[in-house]
C-alpha cells in the first residue's frame, strides 16, 4: 500500500495492520522529509494518547494529517510503531 498526499509519496509497506478502516503503516516505511512532528494530541479510550505529525510537501502544510501511539494500550498493540493517515491523504 502506498499513501500520498499532493503528488508526494508519504509512506509505502506491504506490511499494514488495518485497524477502525485505517491502515497503520510501519515507521520505517515513512518518508521523513515529509513529516513534521505536531504538538497536537487525542485520546481514544482503548487505544491510548495519540500524537500527531503534519505533513509537509513544498510549501503545503497537511496539519495533523498523520497520527500514531506511541504507548498504546493493551488492546491496541498491533499498532505500536505505526502510522496512520487521514485529512486527505490517499491511501492505496
Amino acid at each position: 500500500m502506498e499513501a500520498r498526499w499532493n503528488g508526494e509519496l508519504i509512506a509505502s509497506s506491504d506490511d499494514i495492520v488495518k485497524l477502525e478502516g485505517n491502515a497503520y503503516f510501519p515507521a520505517d516505511s515513512l518518508v521523513t522529509a515529509n513529516l513534521r512532528p505536531s504538538s497536537h494530541t487525542s485520546v481514544c479510550s482503548w487505544k491510548g494518547t495519540a500524537q500527531y505529525y503534519d505533513l509537509v510537501v513544498g510549501e503545503a502544510i497537511n496539519a495533523n494529517a498523520a497520527w500514531y501511539y506511541p504507548e498504546p494500550k493493551a488492546e491496541a498493540a498491533s499498532i505500536k510503531g505505526r502510522v496512520a493517515f487521514w485529512k486527505g491523504v490517499q491511501v492505496s
